[in-house]
């Protein structure tokens, strides 16, 4: 009963008050009351709709690409709307959102934090509510047209552009690629990510169409052979029988494991995909600004991984963190695991699930100059104008507070270093001094289980994934974010591997140990320079697959005789090894292309635990039992390298006893593990 009467309550509010900031209305679907426990505060947990409406022709919307020719209201208006997700403690708020970016339409960053549910249905799914005893509110908004629709995904609704006269449809190439793991006989459209579809696809318009062209090859930017157009069809198997379809592709033969296969085919009708920075940004500023929000802060820290801290950087390159008003946006920004990336979220059928894996999302507006939140010069365009990510907030006066972190992973498949040197990858170029950047060692792109075991699927890997848990370090990051935005004090400082340190190395100079059926990779990611067609810069990628026009080099980060990276952030795992975890992993056997790197995955190898075992292995690293006399002593050395860590801000204090308590697991896992 309580819960319909929160409903009933929240859409009369929302149909009664007309709001400001570009968000008009607000319908509330979901109020529920979660009551405080022993360890736990009273919390609200709300879903909701947020409804936008904004000219086309204010300044701050210009960049929207085909927002010019998106249908408008009777006030000349172009309309649109998110689905949103707040939980917040009833008391006690402190007056900061955290507004987690999702990705792919699903939330996780609250559990993350706290250790609990992503979405937490009562007291018992809390975690230990960190975020919520510090009184955040957590809020989650959707900004991307092509979520998979789904129970709990947060989605934006936006128009489709039309073009003249009235009502006539837009029509475009689009691309598509996959590397299959298995034999397949038809793939959907749309990007495919971990066995799932990651974005709704944009159908086969004309499926006849002779620029309809499928083409497979061997390796990343290897030499593509089209396949005949009679042995492909855009079909899909339905009660046994093959049917025509305009959102599959079926091969006959089946597409093979390994093989990187592409489609460029015709599309119509591109949704303006760029409003949901509007979404973004203007959610953020009603929250701030109007006294009648139903989100009320005086500060929002945005926070993205992975797809969304892509879209947090493009968000600030490309001008939104300005609202309508030219008032401040997102305070902070905290993009975790982005690499050097932007992504398709902004052009004429966009593909905002789009990344760039090493067999997947291949030359898609993804890692691209600039890079660096400072202006530096292309390289490659010798004669034009130096440019940053933060040119266009510099120039409004709204520059927020930013943390780029990323992992090991991020070095070898995400070009992460072009963040800190040159475009050209010869000199260390430091941020600014509103942005931190730090290096996460020894972390894959998302943390894997412990005890460790390898990835399956299409994850299948050569070697156990990487365990160490990210979970610690992005409390310390919300803490310090929100007393750097505070004014209260500094966040530590950047830590990165550097050309002048000698910790930043090209791949060929990676001075790697003897580790038993562990070689690294043949190859890593890069920047490069695309050439999408002659209205590329207006956001029409007519070119389709684009024109490699340039590379800009990345770099890895150098090991230590472990082959640990160094020169970053490094847990009490790293300084005290019981294992090797890099950024990398490889393909098994099984799926194809056992050279590659897999994306996501880094590996775990443990020590020996004796010189006879390293001696048999013809393993290089010294064993665990000539660095530890025994338990105890581990975990004293851990223990001292997780207070440095504590002192110098990247953990916090609060976490001291449960990290000490890993450590013990961690030794009793590794003297367990069978030896000769």
């Amino acid at each position: 009963m309580r819960k319909r009467t929160w409903m009933a309550l929240g859409l009369l509010l929302a149909s009664a008050t007309v709001l400001h900031a570009r968000v008009t209305r607000v319908e509330v679907t979901e109020r529920i009351v979660t009551e405080a426990t022993a360890t736990t505060p009273t919390v609200e947990r709300i879903r909701a709709k947020v409804y936008f409406s904004l000219r086309p022709e204010d300044k701050a919307n210009r960049g929207i690409v085909d927002l010019d020719k998106a249908p408008r209201d009777a006030k000349g208006e172009v309309e649109f709307q998110a689905d949103l997700l707040v939980v917040r403690p009833i008391q006690g708020g402190n007056g900061s959102m955290l507004l987690e970016i999702p990705n792919r339409g699903g939330t996780g960053l609250l559990g993350l934090i706290d250790g609990g549910a992503g979405v937490p249905e009562n007291s018992g799914q809390m975690g230990d509510a960190w975020l919520l005893r510090q009184g955040f509110t957590y809020a989650s908004l959707g900004w991307q047209w092509d979520v998979q629709r789904g129970p709990g995904k947060l989605a934006l609704e936006a128009p489709v552009a039309m073009g003249t006269p009235p009502h006539a449809h837009i029509t475009g190439l689009l691309r598509d690629d996959y590397t299959p793991w298995r034999v397949e006989e038809e793939i959907p459209l749309g990007h495919v990510i971990l066995d799932r579809i990651g974005g709704t696809e944009y159908a086969a318009a004309a499926p006849e169409d002779a620029r309809n062209v499928l083409t497979v090859r061997d390796s990343y930017h290897g030499m593509r052979r089209v396949i005949p157009r009679a042995e492909w069809s855009f079909a899909h198997t339905t009660n046994g029988k093959l049917v025509a379809s305009d959102r599959y592709v079926h091969l006959n033969g089946g597409f093979q494991p390994g093989r990187i296969y592409e489609l460029v085919y015709v599309v119509q009708d591109p949704v303006v995909a760029g409003l949901g920075f509007a979404a973004v940004r203007d959610f953020a500023s009603w929250s701030k600004h109007d006294a009648k929000s139903l989100t009320s802060a005086h500060r929002v820290y945005a926070a993205g991984i992975s797809q969304c801290g892509r879209f947090l950087r493009d968000f600030v390159y490309e001008g939104f963190n300005a609202d309508e008003e030219g008032k401040i946006a997102l305070d902070g920004v905290l993009a975790h695991v982005a690499g050097a990336g932007r992504g398709s979220f902004n052009v004429r059928f966009a593909q905002p699930s789009r990344d760039a894996e090493p067999s997947s999302s291949i030359d898609w507006p993804t890692d691209i100059f600039p890079y660096t939140d400072r202006p530096e010069s292309d390289p490659l365009t010798p004669d034009a104008a130096a440019r940053g990510l933060l040119d266009k907030a510099r120039q409004e006066g709204v520059v927020p507070k930013i943390f780029f972190s990323n992992t090991s992973h991020e070095y070898w498949s995400r070009a992460e270093s072009l963040t800190h040197t040159t475009a050209d990858g010869q000199k260390d170029f430091a941020p600014g001094k509103n942005v931190r950047i730090y290096f996460y060692a020894g972390l894959q792109h998302f943390s894997g289980p412990f005890p460790p075991r390898k990835g399956v699927g299409p994850l299948a890997s050569q070697q156990w994934m990487s365990p160490l848990p990210i979970h610690w370090f992005w409390r310390a990051m919300v803490a310090n974010m929100d007393a750097w935005v505070r004014g209260e004090k500094q966040p530590p400082p950047s830590r990165y591997p550097t050309l002048a340190s000698g910790t930043l190395i090209r791949r060929a100079e990676l001075r790697f140990p003897t580790i038993p059926d562990l070689n690294p990779p043949a190859t890593m990611a890069e920047g490069w320079k695309l050439d999408f067609g002659p209205h590329a810069a207006q956001g029409v990628l007519e070119r389709q697959p684009p024109r490699i026009m340039g590379e800009y080099p990345a770099r890895v980060p150098q090991v230590d005789a472990d082959g640990n990276d160094l020169g970053g952030v490094r847990l009490p795992e790293m300084d005290v090894p019981l294992a090797t975890y890099t950024g990398w992993n490889l393909r098994a056997a099984a799926i194809g292309a056992p050279m590659d790197r897999l994306p996501f995955l880094g590996s775990f190898v443990p020590l020996a635990r004796t010189t006879a075992e390293a001696e048999a292995r013809h393993d290089s690293r010294r064993p665990i039992l000539s660095r530890y006399a025994s338990r105890e002593a581990y975990v004293a050395a851990y223990t001292r390298a997780l207070d440095g860590l504590i002192g110098a801000g990247y953990v916090l204090a609060v976490d001291r006893s449960a990290m000490q308590k890993q450590a013990g697991v961690e030794w009793e896992w590794a003297m367990q593990q069978p030896g000769d």
